[in-house]
């Protein structure tokens, strides 16, 4: 398990313990929601492992979810809370509409193109809105800037540390009791901190700064370091390229049966398409960091309009090179997660 699962694994059992705790005794509504809020501010603490829009996840693995985020933007939690499928049909009618800019009844890549930007920008937009909320989390004095020494504070705090003996320690110099886990996750998220922080280095980070801190994906800088650290993660002989090899290889679960057989095949089958199709941009069998940084940055607008012919290929049934509303509605489930085709037979 990566320290960062390690750490969100037990910020999560600790943050249920927090709302246990809440149920066992009297309490009304406001408390509750108020114990899960401040758990769910702690856990938002950390860069995400998942990044939305962004083709790969910070450890190396295959946004699997990318294709329905880039189609349905914030609309896409409309469609996970709604599972009535005459319902969704019409939304994803509704979001047909949208894309078919010219209103010809059907999408072509330059349509599909220009939506897929718009929703990467709605995802960019979450982003800053969340980020400002975060932010003054991690801000007591309201300053502007945070120092190093106050997220860490406030990181150890969600961790279950007590937060006045840590912020006493600190400022007396003293040293800190804190185990090698929690240790290994806090040096990664200082590196992170130093990538973030901008000329001159001062270990303060602004709210833009912090931005870039908790999503990289908002920086061109911090887009590179987070190639950096995927390509070290999955890198095996040193030589910072990856080879195909060294791109399927990652631990996948543990074949138990031939379901697990079967899981396990999908995703060495996906990740080598996704290479020798995709990310390998000159076919050399080498994925270098520049084209991985490429792959990554959820503006690249020839990345779109690649992405954009895939998803046509995927449900372009008549191999016309555009989508009908009927090709999107059979596909669905590639779409938007959720199967509608069979209740409209």
């Amino acid at each position: 398990m990566l320290p960062s699962q390690a750490f969100l694994w037990v910020l999560s059992l600790y943050s249920s313990l927090l709302l246990r705790d809440a149920h066992s005794r009297p309490a009304n509504n406001s408390v509750l929601k108020e114990k899960a809020a401040e758990a769910r501010e702690e856990k938002e603490l950390l860069p995400p492992d998942h990044l939305n829009g962004v083709k790969l996840e910070l450890d190396g693995h295959l946004n699997r979810e990318f294709h329905q985020e880039v189609f349905l933007g914030r609309a896409r939690e409309r469609f996970e809370e709604d599972s009535e499928p005459s319902r969704n049909r019409r939304k994803l009618t509704g979001i047909f509409n949208k894309v078919d800019r010219n209103n010809d009844k059907k999408i072509s890549a330059k349509e599909m193109q220009r939506w897929i930007m718009e929703k990467t920008d709605e995802h960019f937009q979450e982003a800053v809105e969340e980020n400002k909320m975060h932010f003054r989390a991690v801000d007591p004095d309201g300053d502007g800037h945070v120092s190093w020494d106050e997220y860490k504070i406030k990181f150890l705090a969600s961790k279950g540390f007590d937060e006045k003996e840590i912020a006493e320690k600190i400022k007396n110099n003293e040293e800190l009791k804190i185990d090698e886990e929690t240790q290994e996750v806090l040096d990664n998220l200082k590196d992170r901190w130093y990538q973030a922080d901008n000329p001159p280095p001062d270990l303060l980070l602004s709210e833009q700064e912090f931005l870039s801190f908790l999503h990289p994906e908002h920086s061109r800088g911090m887009l590179h370091f987070m190639v950096q650290e995927i390509i070290r993660d999955l890198d095996q002989d040193g030589d910072k390229k990856l080879t195909l090899s060294e791109f399927i290889s990652l631990p996948v679960g543990t074949v138990e049966n031939q379901q697990a057989q079967d899981i396990d095949d999908d995703w060495v089958r996906d990740r080598r398409k996704e290479f020798q199709e995709v990310i390998d941009a000159n076919h050399d069998g080498i994925v270098t960091m520049e084209e991985l940084e490429e792959y990554m940055d959820p503006m690249n607008e020839h990345n779109a309009l690649n992405e954009a012919r895939q998803m046509i290929a995927v449900a372009d049934e008549n191999q016309n090179h555009h989508l009908e509303l009927e090709e999107i509605l059979k596909y669905s489930e590639y779409f938007t997660g959720s199967k509608l085709m069979d209740y409209a037979r």
